[in-house]
Parts: C-alpha cells; structure tokens; sequence
C-alpha cells in the first residue's frame, strides 16, 4: 500500500473527532495535512489552506449536525470539487460524525464514524490507496 497525501477538512466544532481521525490516517502510514498541525500563529490560513490543497490525492471531508458549510470548508471541498472537474486526480471521502449529508454529497458513499468509529475508519483505510 502506497503513501497518500490525505487532507482532513473539518468544522471547528468537530475538531476533536477529526484530529482523532487524523491520528490514525497518519499511524496508517499517510501523509495527513490537518489544521491544527499545519496553521501557525501569523500563517496566512488562505495560503496555508492552498498548500495543503495542492498535492491532495484525497480530501476527507468530515461532518456532522453541524454540517458543512462554514465558509473555510466550503472553500476546501469547493476547490477540491473544482480540481476533481478539472481531472486532477483528487478523490472526496466524505466522513460522518453525525447528522445527514449534505445534498450536494448525497450521491457519495460515505464512512458513518458516528455508529462505529472502528468500522467507519476501516472504511476510509480502505478507500485511501
């Protein structure tokens, strides 16, 4: 299993959930580009977004009740969205803590971390390749 570069898009509110997921795609062996790692005081977080973004193969997008639509994750799944248009490679796994998926990812199979975290995760490992 080769290494992939997996960036982790998440709400704030979700931000415990997600570094735990973070956590493990890591321990997985990939490369995980995740916020609270990556984002410096004085960063600009645009640029540091855009960075982390560009050699993605795989944005994991994470939801819950609180849904997806802050404006940073937006953006993040929008440019993803747009790359993936483009043919640029990029796959969306979209990732469940809780809630209903949004409409516009409603056609895309996603692992349900808010069941069985464990399962959900070896949903994802496999999907990362």
């Amino acid at each position: 299993m080769g290494m992939a570069n997996v960036f982790i898009s998440h709400r704030k509110v979700d931000v415990s959930a997600a570094q735990r997921l973070a956590e493990e795609v890591s321990a997985a062996g990939h490369r995980v580009w995740f916020d609270e790692w990556e984002i410096g005081l004085g960063d600009s977080v645009v640029e540091r977004i855009n960075a982390g973004l560009e050699g993605t193969s795989y944005l994991v997008l994470c939801y819950s009740a609180a849904g997806v639509t802050s404006p940073w994750i937006s953006r993040e799944w929008m440019s993803t969205l747009h790359r993936q248009l483009e043919g640029c490679g990029v796959r969306i796994l979209p990732v469940r803590f809780g809630g209903a998926a949004p409409a516009i990812l409603s056609d895309l199979r996603s692992a349900d971390l808010s069941q069985d975290w464990d399962r959900g995760c070896e949903q994802l490992m496999k999907a990362i390749r």
